[in-house]
């Protein structure tokens, strides 16, 4: 793959700044609107505003901005949120993210400055990663993860509903009445008494809801659920999937298993007379015999993944964890090694398909050095005319863990179209 790397972030104290969350949008012009999210307890001491999602722990986001194509970037602003990936409607660029409740604010002037952010919601708590954004009938499609209930001891992501956001192009996105809200969803909703198919190896260790389990002692596993949401049309009149109304969308959601190789995914539909209005539903998916589908293959489902769809190739590009040894028992795993098996971060990978299913390997993207510390994970990707750009969130042997990384690394992909065969 023809791929080169740059540095666009480092951590100046990797003890304690962790470099999170890169997020890419590509404007007309070919500006790069780049967003990292340094976090950690360190972060308390950079100067600007923060956001604290515990005592201690604080976040605090960055506006990037590349004009010769990720050669230099310069900064232009900072924002107290996290999770935030960056979008364009109308002449606009928004940046939504979250701290506790959805935020958001604006550029008018192609991300040179920024106005202040502001509240979608009041008293609510939000989750998710600078997943995918998508453009059709004159509006932006996005998801944000919504808590709902609050009965997990452990990490929450079984009580977290994927919901499908919908806002005009010709609208000002920092007024919360101009978007639409789909319906909550939660995995907890699907399998409230905790009975899981069999045969399938899913959970993969031990389940001790509301708590976690410890498949090894210092490493836990927290009960089953989806996260950090892409969002899909199926565009193929030959697809099973397909809605001819064009009234129907995909969620797909990295699912926590314990295992690899599955995503989740659950499909939204319009209410509305025409595409792009109405109420929005959140249904389970069926196939022909008419049974439902929750869980489908995909390679790196088990960790953050980023899909695109490409009009000019007509093809889904899916950027994602490539885990090379998640049968290794846990308590043999090397004491740097972060968190379970299958947590594996150190290997970016490419694939494209047609129909969401059926995934061709397109290669590896990058590899970090081989250090239990190093990571090349959790990508964003945007095309740029024939090239795919991809900013990871990486480190190396200096990183406080493979989770907690201390870079921000920056991708070209040349003419990617001709990986297709």
């Amino acid at each position: 793959m023809n791929n080169n790397e740059s540095i666009v972030a480092r951590s100046p104290d990797p003890a304690n700044i962790y470099c999170y969350t890169p997020a890419l949008c590509v404007l007309p012009d070919g500006r790069i609107i780049a967003l990292v999210d340094f976090g950690g307890p360190g972060v308390g001491k950079l100067p600007g505003e923060k956001y604290a999602p515990w005592k201690g722990f604080w976040h605090q986001g960055v506006v990037l901005i590349s004009d010769d194509h990720g050669k230099t970037w310069r900064e232009t602003g900072k924002f107290p949120f996290m999770h935030a990936r960056p979008f364009t409607a109308g002449n606009s660029i928004y940046v939504l993210g979250h701290a506790d409740d959805l935020m958001i604010m604006r550029s008018d002037d192609r991300g040179e400055t920024w106005g202040r952010p502001v509240k979608l919601t009041n008293g609510e708590f939000w989750h998710q990663s600078a997943c995918n954004v998508h453009y059709a009938n004159g509006c932006v499609y996005l998801v944000m993860e919504k808590r709902t209930s609050f009965n997990i001891k452990a990490w929450y992501i079984g009580e977290c509903s994927p919901i499908l956001m919908r806002g005009s192009l010709h609208s000002d996105l920092t007024k919360a009445q101009n978007w639409e809200f789909s319906s909550s969803f939660s995995f907890r909703d699907v399998f409230p008494d905790g009975k899981y198919p069999d045969y399938f190896g899913i959970p993969f260790f031990e389940e001790k809801y509301p708590d976690a389990s410890y498949p090894a002692p210092g490493r836990d596993c927290a009960p089953m659920g989806w996260l950090e949401t892409n969002v899909v049309q199926i565009l193929d009149k030959n697809h099973y999937w397909h809605d001819p109304s064009g009234k129907t969308y995909h969620l797909w959601m990295r699912a926590h298993t314990g295992g690899t190789g599955y995503a989740c995914i659950l499909k939204v539909k319009e209410l509305g007379d025409k595409p792009g209005t109405g109420k929005m539903e959140t249904f389970i998916e069926t196939v022909p015999s008419g049974s439902k589908i929750l869980f489908v293959p995909c390679p790196g489902g088990q960790m953050r993944f980023h899909v695109l769809y490409d009009e000019k190739s007509k093809l889904y590009w899916l950027l994602s964890t490539q885990a090379t040894d998640s049968m290794t028992r846990a308590e043999l795993l090397p004491p740097e090694r972060y968190n379970l098996p299958n947590n594996e971060r150190r290997r970016l990978q490419l694939h494209f398909s047609k129909n969401m299913i059926d995934w061709c390997f397109a290669g590896m993207v990058a590899v970090g050095p081989k250090s239990e510390k190093a990571s090349r994970h959790y990508a964003a990707m945007a095309i740029s005319g024939n090239d795919l750009l991809v900013l990871a969130r990486s480190g190396d042997e200096k990183a406080s863990s493979a989770h907690n990384g201390n870079l921000i690394t920056f991708h070209t992909i040349i003419n990617f179209r001709k990986l297709i065969y």
